[in-house]
């Protein structure tokens, strides 16, 4: 980095300092924060208010934006003497970054009103706020002002567009769009690829990619997320194998497809292959190698993943060390869990699930609760999988009047709608305590018809206590969701045969030879 205390310019003799010019103030700006110091060149910004430029302005917002801070980047947009067009895109970037399309949307029009006309950046990143959300509906009109603009030439306004018609499944005007743009180049291709998979038609995706003139790493990259979205695996990592360069990107996208579709040890495999390729891993790529690890569930693998990632240096990303403690916790090693989950400088939601959710899942419901009420202490907020968790806990140590307590407050306090896995979590609680009342009443007031799951965990409870007539209901409802489901039969076998009517045992066992219904086998957890 260059030296950047050439703010000591003072004259040999005077000792005064010397007026920095537009040009220099915005050079130290630029330095600072390309060397990601952007408190510096914000300093640098305020101590120069009469030779800050526009440029000056743009430079700082952008920099905020680029880090997230939109609240700052907003500030400084209310303060600019006088804005341009470069101003207002700026805004409309950081309310698409953090996906705030009704602020961008405002933005867009408050734009409109202060005399600024928009040009086809403006254009294309507010076709990428609107996507995937209920505002889709003004793409045509978006479309029709770049029409009426001249943009819709332009290659940025025309990817944009394609992509937008692709996210709405309208495959006529996804080609048209691309047939109007006068110079396309492989963003525009890019774009088509893209389009094409967002409809689900790979084999139009296919022949786009086949008819490029040219072909980069993103198109590469492109081709095969949309294999993996559609969950041709062995296609995808075809079209990987045939790439000629990759990048941490690709290598991440592949590997992130296997772990997405339980192909763990693929997802392993393919890790080492890019380790020895010498690829440099980032975040992303730990995070989901290490979803792979807890999915075998794998722990040496783990722990060597674990000692990578130390080495990288990548020592403080939450999302990285979240992937651990998940990994530890499924791989059975709490302590090591817990130990990671410390190291966590920023906690966040997931963070905390992982820990409340590993101590669950192997029967400490003491830990679990106690992570909880230090969660909610330090003001995280809970949602539907923390609560989850929590009444997972309070099942596996029988805690009922716990349990109700926490099933009560997710609602009046949090205001957060129960739904099946809770239900199903406060029916097994009932069952495991013998309150059968209680479950059932609790399902007759449900909002929704009972699942599989739910029905499996009242009819456990029945075979706990031995309730034949409850039993047969249940087993029935299961039945009729899932006639083949094991779980009906042999909960029934075992409930006749402690009532020792072996006959109907025999009957039972009959039928799911003749049904070709084979029993649950046990598995487990940690290689």
């Amino acid at each position: 980095m260059r030296d950047l205390n050439i703010m000591l310019w003072r004259t040999p003799f005077s000792g005064s300092m010397r007026t920095v010019s537009a040009a220099e103030l915005n050079s130290m700006i630029d330095a600072y924060v390309r060397n990601n110091n952007v408190r510096q060149a914000r300093k640098l910004f305020d101590e120069n208010p009469s030779t800050r430029s526009l440029v000056s302005w743009n430079m700082m917002m952008m920099a905020y934006v680029q880090q997230h801070q939109i609240r700052h980047a907003h500030d400084l947009f209310d303060q600019i003497p006088q804005r341009d067009a470069v101003s207002w895109n700026i805004m409309l970037a950081g309310f698409q970054r953090t996906m705030d399309t009704h602020r961008s949307f405002q933005c867009f029009l408050q734009m409109g009103r202060d005399g600024i006309g928009p040009n086809d950046y403006t254009l294309s990143i507010l076709l990428r706020s609107v996507m995937g959300t209920h505002f889709d509906v003004l793409v045509q009109q978006l479309h029709a002002l770049a029409l009426h603009l001249g943009l819709n030439l332009n290659v940025f306004v025309g990817s944009a567009l394609i992509k937008a018609y692709g996210s709405l499944r309208l495959k006529v005007a996804l080609g048209r769009v691309f047939d109007d743009i006068l110079i396309k180049d492989v963003t525009s291709w890019n774009a088509l690829v893209s389009g094409y998979m967002e409809i689900g038609s790979m084999v139009d995706a296919q022949k786009a990619f086949d008819l490029m003139p040219e072909r980069n790493i993103i198109s590469w990259t492109t081709l095969v997320n949309g294999y993996i979205k559609n969950k041709r695996l062995n296609k995808a990592r075809s079209v990987f194998n045939r790439m000629g360069e990759r990048n941490v990107v690709s290598w991440t996208v592949m590997i992130s497809g296997y772990v997405q579709n339980k192909r763990f040890m693929d997802a392993l495999k393919l890790f080492l292959l890019m380790f020895k390729s010498g690829a440099r891993p980032n975040h992303f790529t730990f995070s989901s190698v290490l979803d792979a690890c807890a999915g075998c569930p794998s722990l040496l693998m783990g722990m060597q993943v674990h000692l990578c990632l130390i080495k990288s240096g990548i020592t403080d990303d939450v999302i990285s060390l979240t992937s651990l403690v998940d990994m530890y916790a499924k791989c059975g090693n709490m302590v090591a869990a817990f130990s990671v989950f410390e190291s966590i400088r920023n906690k966040n939601l997931v963070s905390w699930n992982s820990i409340i959710g590993g101590y669950a899942m192997h029967g400490l419901a003491t830990q679990a609760l106690e992570q909880f009420d230090r969660m909610e202490r330090v003001g995280v907020t809970p949602d539907e999988v923390t609560f989850v968790n929590v009444l997972s806990a309070c099942v596996h140590a029988g805690l009922v009047e716990e349990g109700e307590k926490h099933f009560a407050n997710m609602v009046a306090k949090y205001r957060i709608q129960a739904e099946m896995e809770h239900y199903s979590c406060m029916v097994d609680l009932y069952g495991r305590a013998g309150q059968l009342d209680k479950a059932k009443k609790l399902i007759r007031t449900m909002p929704f018809e009972p699942d599989v799951v739910l029905w499996g965990a009242l009819l456990s409870a029945c075979g706990l206590h031995s309730n034949i007539e409850l039993g047969e209901y249940v087993a029935e409802r299961i039945r009729k969701l899932e006639s083949n489901h094991p779980v009906s039969y042999s909960m029934l076998s075992k409930i006749q045969g402690e009532k020792g009517t072996w006959s109907m045992v025999n009957e039972l066992r009959d039928m799911m030879k003749e049904k070709q219904i084979k029993k649950q086998k046990a598995f487990s957890w940690v290689e």
